[in-house]
């Protein structure tokens, strides 16, 4: 990788800074892209990601492109028609700029798409019929078959990555509340939880990135990435207290009762992520490319649990 100019989207997010730092350390001249103005070398200011975002002015020499950029997934969507916008953000914004990357001579891009492609729940693999049920995962989907589609035509080398829930050290959303109640010893009502989840830390999916970015058997071809060690809910908070030195206070209540109680509160959608089971084999990363994960989920907890605790508990409340 070494001197490789690689452009990286979403460059000061959560999982871009671990994906630039994982480049830089590889050698690679690392081009960033920020919506805010910024001084920092090789980092180009681009406008909100759509149809219409002119990409090619931090695309030239680039030999390849991560592309992390996204319109997210929210819990309280305020879209007239979110669907809508998640397509002119994670569709057609992809497609942008996949064909000003081609255009600019770039010979591949690796694309970080989302398990929620598959669906919300179940046990899945490589092979697995994509399911798509929100207008997040519907757009990440249709983005993924455009973008194929433009390899065929093109040439250009595509590889899709769809990673689950990822941790580390700058998480937020609900791993970090999550988080945030077991170093507070507050009583969880999951002692009873018995399911199943895969996730990914921060530095395992960058590590499969830049084995993507590399590797002549990745083209064309459709990733899923995991930690490959997976957790029921109870076992994830006592890998967290674990890691945060405290004691994982679990409580057994029915997981029927939480359901039925949650679905009261009109909360069922995050109780189900709580008590269902979504798992995803790495196994096609590992038989084609050799990968595997580098970091334990231990490890990868003892980090993010340090930065928890280095950033000041109040802070993250």
């Amino acid at each position: 990788m070494n001197g490789q100019r690689i452009l990286v989207t979403g460059a000061t997010g959560f999982v871009g800074q671990r994906v630039c730092s994982q480049l830089e350390n590889l050698g690679a001249v690392v081009i960033k892209t920020s919506r805010a103005p910024s001084s920092e070398p090789n980092t180009f200011q681009v406008q909100a990601l759509g149809p219409h975002t002119e990409w090619r002015e931090s695309l030239q020499g680039c030999t390849s492109v991560v592309h992390l950029a996204a319109r997210v997934h929210v819990m309280n969507e305020n879209a007239v028609d979110p669907l809508f916008e998640f397509r002119q953000a994670n569709t057609e914004g992809t497609l942008q700029l996949a064909r000003q990357a081609v255009q600019c001579g770039v010979k591949r891009m690796v694309f970080i798409s989302s398990i929620k492609v598959n669906g919300e729940a179940g046990e899945f693999t490589a092979s697995s019929i994509p399911n798509p049920i929100d207008p997040y995962g519907i757009s990440k989907y249709e983005a993924e078959q455009q973008l194929l589609e433009l390899s065929r035509q093109s040439g250009l080398e595509v590889v899709i990555l769809r990673p689950p829930l990822v941790y580390g050290p700058g998480v937020r959303a609900n791993f970090l509340k999550l988080l945030s109640v077991v170093a507070r010893g507050i009583p969880l009502p999951l002692g009873a939880v018995n399911n199943q989840r895969s996730l990914v830390y921060v530095g395992n999916l960058a590590n499969a990135i830049a084995t993507c970015l590399n590797h002549s058997n990745a083209v064309g071809k459709t990733y899923l990435v995991s930690d490959n060690s997976d957790v029921s809910t109870p076992q994830l908070v006592r890998e967290m207290a674990l890691a945060l030195g405290r004691k994982a206070n679990l409580i057994n209540i029915s997981p029927w009762l939480i359901e039925s109680l949650a679905a009261l509160l009109g909360k069922r959608a995050a109780a189900q992520r709580l008590l269902g089971n979504l798992t995803v084999s790495p196994q096609a990363l590992h038989e084609d490319l050799d990968w595997e994960p580098p970091y334990s989920m231990q490890v990868g907890m003892k980090e993010t649990a340090d930065w928890y605790m280095q950033q000041g508990q109040l802070k993250l409340r």
